[in-house]
């Protein structure tokens, strides 16, 4: 997997095609829904053409499920099909609310990292229990959908505090930045970007997509501007000369806190 994702592509499990098609869009990373994309009386056709899919060598392109709730009728047949395959790379757990939701996957998905997706009032309050919940776990994340709808809010600022609680909550259980949820208009591009500005303000990380024209706005949203990195490499150049902190001759303080985040803005740009 890139080693910093940035584009998660979900794709309705009972659409073998349109995953297809998904494989080859460029996304770092295809998540195959089975939950909310699939409608009751096609869940297990869902499951069965996943499982078709995964039974071969993993793709190019890491490719994860996301199961229905552990308090559906589906999930036990899902996490029990498909949790062996080769070709699965990671599960995505919905509505997460507690620690055992996911120690109780974790026991069942033989070492297979574990995202949490944490979409109600609940699972908000809860967030760094479930971050640090198990060593598979390795991201959390929001489903703002169903937060929107728990929580009753109308205006996308209500979501602010949830937001900024998961991007702490994740660093606090030394995981990765969570990437933003879906942004639902795949027509509003410019609504895309600068909802990805924001939520890179608030310290996400990339971001999932419904739609493959969705996934350059967001790469460019969270790769590092020209001047980003060349400030991180002025930084990381005058880190290597002197360690401590020192003052640059623009006036900028930095320290090992600020080379550390140079560091990363360019190990970020490596991707490219």
């Amino acid at each position: 997997m890139t080693p910093h994702p940035l584009t998660w592509l979900y794709v309705p499990g009972d659409r073998p095609p349109i995953v297809a098609k998904a494989l080859a869009a460029g996304a770092d990373v295809v998540v195959v829904d089975l939950e909310d994309a699939v409608a009751p009386d096609r869940k297990d056709y869902a499951r069965a053409a996943t499982a078709e899919l995964l039974s071969q060598p993993r793709p190019e392109v890491p490719v994860h499920v996301r199961v229905n709730a552990l308090d559906t009728p589906w999930a036990a047949d899902d996490l029990r099909t498909l949790a062996p395959l080769p070709g699965l790379s990671g599960l995505r757990l919905p509505k997460v609310r507690s620690v055992e939701d996911v120690v109780a996957v974790a026991e069942r998905a033989r070492d297979l990292p574990l995202y949490a997706l944490l979409e109600t009032a609940l699972g908000i309050e809860r967030a760094f229990s479930i971050a640090a919940a198990h060593p598979a776990l390795r991201g959390i994340a929001l489903g703002e959908a169903d937060l929107r709808a728990d929580l009753g809010v109308r205006d996308d600022v209500g979501l602010d505090w949830s937001r900024s609680r998961v991007v702490v909550a994740a660093r606090a259980a030394g995981l990765a930045p969570p990437p933003q949820s879906v942004h639902p208009d795949i027509r509003d591009l410019e609504g895309l970007a600068a909802s990805c500005a924001h939520g890179r303000a608030l310290g996400f990380l990339g971001r999932a997509a419904i739609h493959p024209r969705q996934l350059p706005v967001i790469e460019s949203a969270f790769l590092p501007t020209d001047r980003e990195l060349e400030q991180a490499e002025t930084i990381v150049k005058a880190a290597m000369r002197e360690e401590g902190a020192q003052a640059l001759p623009d006036g900028r303080f930095i320290d090992a806190a600020v080379a550390a985040a140079a560091q990363r803005t360019l190990s970020l740009a490596r991707r490219t």
